[in-house]
């Protein structure tokens, strides 16, 4: 195993795998998915409003062209820097085109003493509860125990969010707790159930153990 330390050494990397003969991949964040993204996010708003990350100053989404461009620079400065990944998530069925169905972003990244990061991710309504989520979610943390050296990756989710207490639940996520009022979300600081997973704790790693499930959700 090996510690990616320096400056974007993995920006390009392009995680896949196949899920029952689709393909699922994650793909470095770009200026030009601009208008695949906002298309996405803009059928998805309501879907996605109990989810999204909000500031006390500015407690709406900012689904925005601007937003857009603003988050693409910061992200992409951050992965040129090594502390962030940020990726959309596509997905190909049998037979047609790549299709872009939602984002999972890695970040921050911190080396040294902890090796930890967090996921935060989200799905099109259209395409849940077929296992795409759960999948790229293995996918990353795969990458970041495997190819970054990394020693624990977290997760938090609204204990609303049953869709996403799933994908951690097939995956074999320990919880650790509930943060009061961790974050802006949606508008108001919201309560967290924390889930995390160390280096010692995955084995062949969470694709293996995900295609080992009978069924996929997420």
């Amino acid at each position: 195993m090996r510690l990616v330390t320096g400056r974007g050494q993995d920006f390009s990397a392009r995680p896949a795998a196949e899920l029952d003969g689709d393909l699922v991949e994650l793909r470095p964040l770009r200026m030009a998915d601009e208008h695949r993204f906002m298309a996405l996010r803009v059928i998805n708003t309501e879907w996605l409003a109990p989810w999204d990350a909000t500031t006390p100053e500015d407690p709406a989404p900012r689904n925005s062209s601007a937003g857009f461009k603003e988050m693409t620079r910061t992200l992409s400065r951050g992965a040129q820097a090594g502390t962030h990944l940020p990726w959309l998530i596509w997905f190909t069925a049998q037979g047609e085109q790549p299709r872009l169905v939602g984002q999972l972003t890695v970040g921050p990244i911190i080396g040294g003493s902890a090796r930890s990061t967090s996921l935060g991710y989200w799905l099109d309504e259209h395409h849940a509860g077929r296992g795409i989520m759960t999948l790229a979610v293995a996918l990353a943390v795969d990458h970041l125990f495997f190819r970054r050296g990394l020693h624990r990756v977290e997760i938090t989710i609204r204990p609303e969010n049953t869709a996403s207490l799933r994908v951690v639940e097939k995956l074999g996520f320990r919880e650790e707790g509930l943060r009061l009022r961790y974050l802006h979300i949606d508008g108001d600081w919201r309560d967290h159930r924390s889930f995390a997973l160390t280096e010692e704790e995955i084995g062949e790693g969470l694709v293996a153990r995900c295609r080992g499930s009978q069924s996929g959700v997420g």
